[in-house]
């Protein structure tokens, strides 16, 4: 491959015959090199192909603000992600999780507090992505000599179930924050505080989860809940209604349509959770 620009001493952008424009990482790999040098894949711990034009300059004006050091560090820890799943993650990891850690450290170094409201719901939802993403903020607190706080547990988790699923992260983050709406109706609706450890609250938001995948991709298999609905629209009436509710809530958020066998099983998990 020929050095087409030298991004830092760590970091330099190739041409390579099969991707057109590689990133090449490495401790000194850019050290003395200048465009059209020749440089082997050998010298670079890491490469990956930004094929994205508008991430490539992401990348690149993340290198005028980030020091060399904490890139170093961010292009460790997303092997350590990759090795934990056996998986390449989606790159653009590499612009989002370091831009996002860089600017969270500032803030935790200046002492801002960092606060996460759906800290609960991401860990319920993505456990295997939160138990590395804990394993990543551990790593990373004696790296740096910090504190990093629980509420970035969340965050970090929602970068690596969005490079794993290849989904945007805005869409990962819409659905959190969705789930977290409609729980705050369901408090409000039926003047209840729900115990975020209780085991009828995690099945529920499970089953939010599961369920708003399934509208997004039209996995919905027919059912027919009719006679079962009847029954649970006279015994429990409240919660009945309000699963209606939370239905139109998920389609106007969602754009899609929710078939109506989901108004019986938010109806079983509600009345669970009223019983508190």
């Amino acid at each position: 491959m020929q050095v087409k620009k030298v991004l830092n001493n760590n970091v330099l952008i190739a041409e390579h015959p099969e991707y057109d424009e590689v990133i090449l990482t490495g401790k000194g790999i850019g050290f003395g090199k200048k465009a059209g040098e020749d440089v082997t894949v050998d010298r670079a711990e890491k490469f990956f192909v930004l094929k994205d034009q508008g991430e490539q300059q992401q990348y690149k004006q993340l290198l005028n603000y980030v020091d060399e050091s904490f890139i170093g560090l961010m292009n460790e820890c997303i092997e350590r992600i990759e090795r934990r799943f056996q998986v390449r993650l989606n790159e653009h990891i590499h612009v989002g999780l370091t831009d996002h850690l860089y600017f969270a450290v500032k803030r935790i170094q200046q002492g801002l507090d960092i606060k996460n409201p759906f800290l609960t719901e991401t860990e319920l939802a993505y456990p295997k992505e939160y138990a590395v993403a804990l394993e990543i903020v551990e790593w990373l607190n004696g790296q740096l000599n910090l504190a990093i706080p629980e509420g970035e547990i969340g965050f970090i988790t929602l970068h690596i179930h969005s490079a794993l699923t290849n989904r945007d992260l805005s869409e990962v983050n819409r659905h959190t924050q969705l789930i977290s709406e409609m729980v705050e109706v369901i408090e409000s609706y039926l003047k209840i505080s729900i115990d975020r450890s209780d085991v009828n609250y995690l099945r529920l938001i499970r089953h939010f989860h599961a369920s708003i995948e399934r509208v997004k991709t039209g996995q919905n298999k027919p059912e027919n809940q009719e006679i079962l609905a009847k029954v649970l629209q006279t015994e429990y009436p409240v919660c009945y209604n309000l699963a209606w509710k939370l239905i139109k809530i998920m389609q106007q958020k969602l754009h899609k349509s929710v078939p109506d066998a989901e108004a019986v099983y938010l109806t079983l998990h509600l009345q669970r959770l009223s019983k508190q």
